[in-house]
């Protein structure tokens, strides 16, 4: 019986790409890294920002830092005028599963800082035991010690816990914590990269998490 759930943040209960590419093409411009694609950028999202260099650009080392810092000082000028949204049904969901006495965390590479501040816009302080962002944690995904850190403070067994993500880093997160895992295809990864992750679950739409926790 699954009794937990963990859930990533962006790609899987609010829709930031928009943001996050915008975000990231003026970081690449301001920095004066070689052009990389659209796709290449969202598939990165997922990482902390400072694992990102890594991944993009590995021959140009020791750029992590400034690439997050410079990214978090143009995200804070440009969240205002660029909104995001929950993707439909998160809202409802989330609230219908509370009430069913299942206990929620987030395990996010977003910092915690932001993590509070988009909790709080959509109102959903109150439906999560714990959130875990990139800075709380040495290790970043796809190293379970998100997940770990979650399950360890509240006492949840790993074998009643689904973790939940749009990215095979999610997936790849979840089961090296044993706990079961879900992909969400809806959010920044291809259907075919999340089953390469091999997931214990696959759901479209964020409602369909309910016939997977609630069924008999």
């Amino acid at each position: 019986m699954i009794k937990n759930l963990i859930f990533d943040f962006d790609g899987t209960l609010v829709d930031t790409s928009p943001l996050i590419l915008q975000t990231m093409s003026r970081t690449i411009e301001r920095m004066q890294l070689p052009s990389v694609s659209t796709e290449r950028c969202k598939a990165t999202i997922g990482l902390r920002l400072e694992d990102v260099p890594a991944t993009l650009w590995p021959d140009i080392p020791g750029i992590g830092h400034t690439f997050a810092s410079t990214y978090r000082e143009i995200f804070d000028r440009l969240k205002r005028p660029l909104s995001v949204n929950c993707y439909p049904g998160v809202i409802e969901t989330l609230h219908a599963l509370q009430s069913e006495d299942l206990r929620m965390a987030i395990a996010s590479s977003r910092s915690h800082k932001s993590l509070e501040e988009y909790i709080e816009l959509f109102n959903l302080s109150d439906c999560f035991d714990m959130i875990i962002g990139g800075d709380d944690v040495h290790h970043g995904k796809p190293h379970p010690e998100p997940v770990l850190t979650i399950i360890n403070a509240l006492s949840w067994e790993p074998s009643q816990t689904l973790t939940i993500g749009d990215a095979p880093v999610d997936i790849f997160m979840g089961r090296a914590a044993k706990t079961l895992t879900c992909a969400v295809t809806y959010g920044n990864s291809t259907p075919d990269q999340l089953q390469s992750a091999q997931p214990d679950f696959t759901i479209s739409n964020f409602p369909a998490l309910s016939s997977i926790i609630l069924s008999p």
